[in-house]
């Protein structure tokens, strides 16, 4: 498993609408090169959000499931890259004050993720989780700064 932590200068409720948005993966996800599609009841519990991963011209098509919502507090997705099989990512929305304590958890569930789970891939994980984070960040706080 790769965890990850992000104090993000933003409230709960400004970060949550940045999930609650399956049109904006794109622009923090990293890896992400195309959202093709998003159920309108996004971020409920069973909605799916469909994008194009990769590097260049390796691409393949995700599916994220929705498993867990709590707004302001909670989303755990499960994605899918086939043939690589699956992963779920675990989002907690924690109040720090004024601002979102976010942790983020990877965790391999099917496929060649969980034969290769361990050091090596955790850690290239966690520095892609890393990147995400300081992307969600700064987005966050550039949309707060702009709305006081």
């Amino acid at each position: 498993m790769a965890r990850n932590r992000r104090l993000i200068l933003s409230s709960p409720s400004e970060v949550w609408s940045l999930l609650s948005d399956g049109h904006r993966y794109g622009e923090w996800v990293t890896g992400t090169q195309q959202v093709l599609a998003v159920d309108p009841h996004w971020p409920d519990v069973g909605a799916r959000l469909r994008v194009r991963v990769g590097a260049g011209p390796l691409t393949l098509d995700d599916t994220c499931v929705v498993r867990i919502s709590e707004p302001h507090h909670r989303l755990q997705l499960e994605a899918k890259a086939d043939p690589f099989g699956a992963a779920r990512i675990a989002m907690k929305l924690t109040p720090w004050g004024d601002h979102t304590l976010f942790t983020l958890d990877w965790h391999p569930l099917r496929g060649p993720g969980t034969r290769m789970h361990g050091l090596p891939v955790d850690y290239v994980v966690a520095i892609r989780n890393g990147m995400m984070l300081t992307k969600l960040a700064r987005i966050a706080v550039s949309e707060h700064a702009g709305s006081v």
